[in-house]
């Protein structure tokens, strides 16, 4: 136990350690040797002598804030609902007991997802389009999941023991990327001078570890009626890629979650025991991977051409999702009269779905019909009230034809239920400055840094804020005592800093 510590500073301390470590532990690779079947060890939960939910969701957060500071996480409201609806009903199949997830997407086009404290959930973009039906992407989530609900990063933190406070940081930070690999003694000791013991302890730890999350995310994966063999498929197709490419160029999820020989074969065995069936792909899974695709195009016009003929030839395994790839990329090269003559083919067969309203008001607010396309996202809404895209993008165009009030009373409706959602916040400052509310858009403004993990700037914006005479005495109080926390947590961290 790290007794020298409280648990208070202990969050605030690792946190600080996390984005240094990850940067280090990536750089630790697999040898892809085989592995021995070790028995699961016998554990209860004592997770909770080391740290407090409380505590523990503080350390999330500021790993949140963390990842947001040296990443890219993705805004695009569609992908993220995606990736929301998809990962909350895997938990809704897991045994996960009340533990709150959140999940995000990380703009990289790397292999790799992880878990981080408190049920953060972090998937690259490149996962996505790597995978070959949901039922593959569903698998990673699963054991994702897993990791999570077995607290494997608590379980790690507690294995510490007592070591210093640099060593348990580095072991969080290895569970979180999931550098779990053969080498990782080597990478963790280059990363923060970890004592060798520790790291071999570590090392056997998490290869248990992975071994548990595969075997509960094959069952969560036939509980919420995935396809349990896509976990044992896709990691066969990345254990070959892992024998063709040279080293530096070995996919970021084999470097965190090393694939053996014997980890597919267990997994393989694991998921015929259940009958076979066909698993079809969600419309949403398809949908998603053609707005990255159109997305990785720089030049707007290589994206109409690969859409258009790959129309044309039949090469293509979702026609909806290929056409709408194909309206996005006209578009964006400003074809508006054919993205909307493709537009309209796209709805006759596919009416009513969100992903097409959302682009037929960009269509028609392309084109110089601006009312038309906001009638268009209300009437969206009226059919699927509350739904996450349509609001943000009617938020948006409401801001957009200077209706700013209504935005601002749209969008504080919404971060009610999403209150950890950086844009959203930006969204919500723009709101209020365009409706004349300056002082409470730069309220939202703090709120938008403190999650991006700029601390100086939200209390900055506080600052600002508060030297305004003509709030009220609550709202003073309640931003006096948010800068209070903001300024208190940037004297902990300068003050801890190594």
């Amino acid at each position: 136990m790290l007794s020298a510590f409280t648990p208070l500073s202990l969050y605030r301390r690792i946190s600080l350690l996390l984005g240094s470590a990850l940067l280090c532990l990536a750089a630790s690779t697999a040898s892809g040797a085989p592995d021995t079947l070790t028995p699961l060890p016998e554990m209860g939960d004592s997770t909770g002598n080391i740290m407090s939910r409380g505590e523990e969701r503080r350390l999330g957060q500021a790993f949140m804030r963390n990842i947001r500071h040296h990443m890219t996480v993705v805004s695009d409201p569609l992908l993220n609902s995606y990736i929301e609806s998809l990962g909350g009903k895997l938990v809704s199949h897991s045994d996960s007991g009340g533990q709150p997830f959140t999940f995000f997407l990380v703009e990289d086009h790397t292999i790799n997802a992880f878990a981080g404290p408190y049920g953060y959930i972090g998937v690259n973009t490149g996962l996505i389009l790597t995978t070959e039906s949901e039922s593959e992407l569903a698998a990673v989530l699963a054991h994702e999941i897993s990791h999570v609900t077995q607290r494997h990063l608590m379980r790690t933190f507690e294995m510490a023991g007592d070591n210093n406070l640099a060593t348990a940081a580095l072991v969080i930070a290895a569970i979180v990327v999931g550098a779990a690999t053969d080498n990782a003694g080597a990478g963790m000791a280059a990363a923060a001078g970890a004592q060798a013991g520790m790291a071999q302890r570590q090392i056997n730890f998490t290869r248990q570890n992975e071994k548990e999350a595969d075997r509960i995310g094959i069952q969560i994966l036939a509980s919420a009626e995935y396809d349990p063999r896509a976990m044992p498929v896709f990691f066969h197709r990345l254990g070959k890629a892992n024998r063709v490419y040279a080293n530096a160029e070995i996919p970021e999820f084999l470097r965190t979650h090393p694939i053996t020989t014997n980890r597919i074969a267990d997994a393989r065995n694991r998921s015929e025991s259940y009958p076979y069936r066909q698993y079809p792909d969600s419309a949403e899974y398809h949908l998603s991977r053609a707005i990255l695709r159109e997305q990785n195009f720089k030049n707007p016009s290589e994206a109409v051409t690969f859409f258009r003929n790959s129309l044309a030839d039949g090469r293509y395994r979702n026609e909806e999702a290929q056409r709408y790839g194909y309206v996005r990329a006209l578009l964006r090269a400003r074809k508006y009269q054919e993205a909307g003559q493709e537009l309209t083919k796209l709805q006759k067969k596919f009416p009513l779905r969100v992903h097409h309203l959302i682009l037929e008001s960009m269509v028609l607010q392309k084109s110089g019909q601006a009312g038309k396309g906001l009638q268009v996202l209300k009437d969206g809404l009226e059919l699927y009230p509350g739904n996450y895209p349509l609001t943000i993008y009617y938020a948006e165009s409401l801001l957009t034809a200077r209706r700013a009030g209504d935005a601002k009373t749209l969008l504080e409706k919404l971060v009610r239920s999403r209150p950890t959602d950086a844009e959203l916040y930006k969204l919500l400052a723009r709101a209020s400055a365009n409706a004349g509310q300056v002082n409470a858009g730069h309220q939202y403004m703090a709120e938008h840094y403190y999650l991006n993990g700029n601390l100086v700037a939200a209390v900055k914006q506080l600052d600002i804020a508060l030297a305004d005479k003509r709030v009220d005495y609550y709202r003073s109080a309640q931003m006096s005592a948010r800068r209070n926390e903001f300024k208190q947590e940037l004297a902990d961290l300068k003050k801890q800093k190594p």
